[in-house]
């Protein structure tokens, strides 16, 4: 029996458009708390060894403080070995990473790239068959080719893999697709007993077989991913299998939809964002769809600019928002404008109804708004 811990797509150096300052310093951070969370939990679960399934870097021209960070965060569990196959970010071709000094002159007793596709015997009766990619493009299925020429062994087979299986992938024909029957066929024939893959960055079993695994990213990278966050733990024969998700990220990419009527419903928003825990690791897209008066409205941005603050980041969800803002009696009556104020007051309200300017006359009855209500 051999117990080792599934991870994949750690993308370290991964930046992210819509985080800010030192949002962007926390996010890189908890990428390398991830690994320094693998190799304990890797410890604690007495596990023999940690397969990372491709996407290790974001790319191969991360800067080398990405690497050596990443180099110290593996070294503080030197009783584990991590086993680091090179993916579609990071492939082994002439400008990896893997080759460049930055890696080479620093790289850890306990940190191995599988850098070809030959089956490699990493403990007594416990084989590899590695995956890696050698370009962005490949055009053939590597682990079938890793598969293939494979006999019949006493020793317990891990395949490692990256990449997008037949019958998860959006794109057909995509020559580099996992053939999953093949899969399912050598398994069923004992030439392998798992298959570790990397690429879908949502925790996913794959087929009926059991052993076939995507771990997903042990950090969330984006709103649609289903079950990121984890690392699989696995218990391996060549006749039982057992495989436990664990949880590891801290971060969450959260998406929200709020329809706005009035005060109550911005009540409720915001209580709901008070709830809200480890805002400094939530990444939030906000829908809000319905009609405010400018008061309602500018109370509105007043609790968002608060949020914002707190949040790693906010992000409005344009697609998704339909927000109309208009005035109404007590908006008018508390203003208090005369003259050309005034004026400009009731045209703006008129046109902020309807017709193409609309959303601009709306824009303006807010700022406008906003500067008499400073006023007083």
């Amino acid at each position: 029996m051999v117990k080792f811990l599934h991870t994949a797509d750690w993308q370290l150096g991964m930046t992210r458009h819509f985080l800010a300052g030192e949002a962007q310093a926390r996010f890189d951070g908890a990428r390398i708390d991830a690994i320094r969370a693998l190799g304990k939990l890797a410890h604690r679960e007495n596990c023999s060894f940690v397969v990372v399934c491709g996407d290790v870097f974001e790319s191969n021209q991360v800067g080398r403080d990405i690497v050596w960070r990443a180099f110290d965060a593996m070294a503080e569990t030197p009783e584990v070995s991590f086993f680091l196959l090179p993916g579609n970010h990071d492939p082994l071709d002439a400008s990896s990473v893997y080759k460049s000094r930055a890696f080479t002159e620093r790289q850890p007793a306990n940190v191995v790239v599988l850098g070809s596709n030959e089956p490699t015997e990493i403990a007594p009766s416990v084989e590899l068959a590695p995956a890696p990619w050698f370009s962005k493009r490949p055009l053939s299925d590597l682990v079938a080719g890793c598969c293939d020429g494979l006999s019949n062994s006493a020793a317990i087979r891990i395949v490692v893999g990256h990449g997008a299986c037949d019958g998860l992938s959006p794109d057909p024909s995509n020559p580099a697709l996992i053939v999953l029957s093949s899969l399912e066929e050598k398994l069923e024939d004992g030439l392998i007993h798992y298959v570790a893959l990397g690429d879908r960055h949502s925790t996913t079993e794959v087929g009926q077989t059991g052993r076939i695994w995507y771990s997903g990213a042990p950090e969330p990278t984006d709103y649609d991913e289903v079950d990121p966050g984890n690392a699989l733990v696995v218990e391996l024969e060549t006749d039982r299998i057992s495989v436990s998700s664990r949880r590891v990220g801290a971060w969450r990419f959260v998406r929200e939809t709020r329809e706005l009527t009035g005060d109550a419903d911005i009540n409720a928003l915001d209580e709901w964002l008070g709830d809200i825990g480890g805002k400094d690791r939530t990444i939030l897209k906000l829908a809000l769809k319905g009609q405010l008066s400018l008061a309602q409205h500018a109370r509105l941005e007043a609790l968002l600019e608060g949020c914002a603050a707190v949040l790693a980041a906010l992000e409005n969800w344009d697609s998704r928002s339909d927000l109309v803002v208009l005035p109404d009696d007590a908006d008018l009556s508390t203003l208090d404008l005369s003259g050309f104020a005034r004026e400009a007051l009731q045209d703006l309200s008129e046109q902020a109804s309807q017709g193409e300017q609309a959303q601009t006359a709306r824009d303006a009855l807010a700022l406008l708004h906003r500067l008499a209500a400073a006023e007083t």
